[in-house]
């Protein structure tokens, strides 16, 4: 299920907060040994490089940090590692049209915000999403096991960057174009008569 989005608040940050990435690690690990999944020198690096990430890291992205601390280590080896996480439920695979696919240490219902300029995937996590009620589909005789919604749009960086390039004041190109989830354009506030005067 895709729903296009024209403009929402992210984050900006690569690494998870430290607190956050014991507790990724144990569930992670905790899901490969029940899958009976040995934990390698290899796995253990190539999982923890993905846990300590929020930027949904591609597997090429992933192969050129691991280069630095695991120089031995293939591409083929780190793609063949992913596919077994994924498999193991220790880690999800993010797919959206166009573009690599990307890794997520967070493996409970989440949404995603994938910018259309960068190609950059944020996570959101909202009740209203998880709510979402499906169609009907018993007479494709298919079963949903789950879903996560991709909003596409333009991130935040992205504005401030074409911003930049077109001359247009900072605040007003990315004003312009902000919208709520519902879709619906919110409104600018106006300066009062103080303001104003101040300004003269």
């Amino acid at each position: 299920m895709t729903i296009i989005c024209d403009w929402y608040r992210l984050p900006n940050a690569m690494h998870a907060r430290r607190a956050d990435i014991p507790p990724r690690l144990a569930r992670a690990e905790a899901a490969c040994r029940a899958h009976g999944l040995t934990m390698t020198v290899q796995r253990q690096a190539i999982l923890r490089a993905v846990v300590e990430r929020d930027d949904h890291p591609t597997a090429d992205q992933l192969y050129d940090e691991l280069q630095r601390h695991l120089p031995g280590v293939s591409r083929t080896t780190v793609y063949r590692v992913l596919d077994a996480l994924v498999r193991a439920g220790a880690i999800l695979k993010v797919s959206h049209p166009g573009s690599s696919a990307r890794f997520d240490a967070k493996t409970h219902q989440h949404h995603h915000l994938v910018c259309v300029a960068c190609n950059r995937v944020f996570d959101i996590e909202d009740e209203r999403l998880n709510a979402l009620e499906i169609p009907t589909i018993r007479a494709q005789g298919f079963r949903v096991s789950e879903f996560h919604v991709h909003l596409r749009g333009v991130c935040r960086p992205c504005q401030l960057d074409r911003a930049d390039r077109s001359g247009v004041g900072t605040k007003t190109a990315v004003a312009d174009g902000k919208r709520s989830l519902t879709g619906r354009r919110t409104r600018l506030s106006r300066p009062g008569r103080k303001d104003i005067r101040k300004r003269r």
